[in-house]
């Protein structure tokens, strides 16, 4: 007999959204195109890039471009949305999934220091 948690019905759930899979994904590679992240994840290239603008409108990370390509950068500082985990920044979850955010390009003329956690907390105080 099937409980309430192992039926068909509920099988397709999992414990990270679409922006988080996509966020996760760019913090891992921040040069990756969108095309990759769809295959990745499983999405539509279409559907990568409107939660990418998501992203970007809540301040989660930026774009520049870099050639023909572009670059991205994920705001560390950033919290969570939901109330129940808003004190909380998403560095430390990005941390355990992908692993250390790359540290900031230097600006102009600005020489990078220290370790990418601590670029990270420069930065997202700027």
């Amino acid at each position: 007999m099937e409980s309430e948690h192992t039926g068909s019905r509920r099988g397709g759930w999992t414990f990270l959204t679409n922006h988080a899979r996509v966020l996760i994904a760019i913090a891992r590679d921040p040069g990756i195109r969108l095309r990759d992240i769809a295959v990745d994840c499983g999405l539509t290239e279409r559907t990568v890039q409107a939660i990418v603008t998501d992203l970007q409108a809540d301040g989660y990370l930026t774009r520049t471009r870099d050639g023909r390509r572009n670059r991205y950068v994920v705001a560390p500082g950033a919290r969570f949305r939901h109330p129940a985990e808003a004190g909380h920044e998403i560095a430390g979850l990005l941390a355990y999934l992908a692993g250390p955010l790359p540290a900031p390009p230097a600006r102009d003329g600005e020489v990078a220091r220290g370790t990418p956690a601590e670029a990270g907390e420069r930065r997202a105080t700027v």
